[in-house]
């Protein structure tokens, strides 16, 4: 038995902790606003249905240094908007021995940890995910709906000389489902949810806007399908260009949600058929723009200047949505800014991303 802290608690927080607890793992969550576990500490519990059904009874653990003390791993699971902040909280309180599990990884958030934890003369393993173990949504204080559980996830540790050992506590917590990329760089250009939720979140704004209840996967259409298909070539011939392997959409949508190869738009009426193509967002106020734009597209467009491949169909996304809600989407990354990220070559990122920050 592992004893986890998990650093958040929404959908993918409460799920993986039903997960480990049913594995047979100690789970902790700890809410950074102190709101989102008040009922679980007042003695509820957590209650998960559909690809894990079952009643568990997580810790919940009032400080951010209860969450830490004792525990073999790490996993902040909370949108990338709150990375930055849950990092300073928690960076005083990591040791060496831990293992921290960003998940899923977003604007080079390992390295902002890697860098805070220099600082205090420790390197720990930072393993970042290149998606989440499970999706699904929160239906209650106590309740949350699991729809599938990952079979294959993309990793890669910071520093890379600990990626045995990063490996080996995924493998040990989560069972045998992950692929290590052996960069962060790759990691970075794996997360498929920002091209993904930016076509299927332009296509249907007016339903999100409108608080509209309607099927994610039957609402990408053929030509919703073809715009995904072509962001996710930029995607690909970025990665191509820095000689980095990563799955295409066509991997994605099979390994996550278990249907045949065939269109995007192909594989998502299969899915909404299946039963779980999910539920689109039902406000503009979605993770889907206000995170995926400002940790997803803008990053993935800055690797790609950098490479030398321009993403042209990402940087109109980011333009599109700053318009749209009118706000400056490029400006709200407090990681990058917080990296200078701007200042860095290509050399300089990819060292970075092979051995963190020294001590």
């Amino acid at each position: 038995m592992m004893k986890v802290g998990i650093a958040g608690a929404g959908s993918i927080a409460f799920a993986m902790a039903a997960f480990l607890e049913r594995q047979g793992h100690a789970a902790s969550l700890w809410s950074p606003s102190g709101e989102r576990t008040k009922a679980l500490a007042g003695g509820e519990p957590l209650v998960a249905k559909g690809a894990i059904d079952g009643t568990f009874r997580p810790a919940v653990a009032a400080t951010v240094e209860e969450l830490a003390a004792d525990a073999d791993a790490i996993v902040i699971a909370l949108p990338a908007y709150g990375h930055k902040q849950v990092f300073d909280r928690i960076a005083p309180h990591i040791t060496a021995a831990q293992t921290v599990i960003v998940s899923s990884h977003a604007s080079f958030g390992a390295l902002y940890l890697s860098r805070l934890l220099a600082a205090r003369g420790v390197v720990a393993s930072i393993v970042g995910w290149g998606t989440t173990l499970l999706s699904g949504r929160q239906r209650s204080p106590t309740e949350v709906q699991v729809n599938t559980v990952r079979k294959t996830i993309d990793l890669a540790t910071v520093p890379a000389t600990r990626a045995a050992e990063g490996l080996a506590t995924c493998r040990a917590l989560f069972g045998d489902r992950f692929v290590d990329r052996q960069s962060l760089l790759a990691i970075a250009l794996s997360n498929l949810n920002p091209q993904n939720h930016m076509g299927i979140a332009l296509a249907n704004m007016a339903r999100m806007e409108r608080g509209e209840t309607w099927g994610q996967g039957q609402n990408v259409t053929p030509n919703v399908g073809r715009l995904l298909e072509e962001l996710d070539r930029e995607r690909i011939a970025i990665a191509t260009a820095l000689g980095l392997e990563v799955r295409t959409i066509f991997q994605h949508f099979h390994l996550s949600f278990h249907v045949p190869v065939g269109s995007i738009s192909q594989m998502n009426q299969e899915m909404h058929a299946a039963g779980n193509g999910g539920v689109g967002p039902a406000t503009a106020d979605s993770r889907y723009v206000t995170e995926d734009v400002p940790f997803g597209l803008v990053m993935t467009a800055k690797i790609g200047r950098l490479a030398g491949y321009p993403a042209p169909l990402h940087e109109a996304g980011v333009r599109i949505f700053s318009a749209m809600y009118g706000r400056d989407f490029t400006a709200e990354n407090d990681l990058l800014a917080a990296l200078d990220i701007d200042s860095l070559s290509l050399a300089q990122l990819q060292k970075l991303c092979r051995d963190g920050y020294a001590v």
